[in-house]
């Protein structure tokens, strides 16, 4: 079993009012992930993955290049990555 990381990011583009938060939700869940995705005042979307670290680091691709299919994300940054002994969330969710 790899080793479980934690990782917040950032999403920068045309992010909100194209469902981003619900696709977010959906390819976290779909790949067995813990987290949780919210929009900002700033017009990003912010959030935190935890899971194995390669399929941490294949939703870091997934909202680095794909999103949701109305969405163009500029670029997408990652900050405070770090291994973690058990998961510390449960479920993948949209805060508010």
């Amino acid at each position: 079993m790899s080793s479980l990381v934690s990782v917040d990011f950032e999403v920068f583009g045309h992010v909100q009012g194209v469902c981003f938060r619900m696709y977010t939700e959906q390819e976290g869940r779909r790949l067995g992930l813990v987290g949780w995705v919210k929009n900002t005042s700033a017009g990003t979307v912010v959030g935190q993955l935890q899971g194995p670290g390669a399929v941490v680091e294949e939703m870091k691709v997934w909202l680095s290049r794909e999103g949701s299919p109305s969405s163009r994300i500029t670029r997408a940054s990652f900050s405070n990555q770090r291994s973690i002994q058990r998961l510390e969330l449960s479920g993948f969710n949209t805060r508010f």
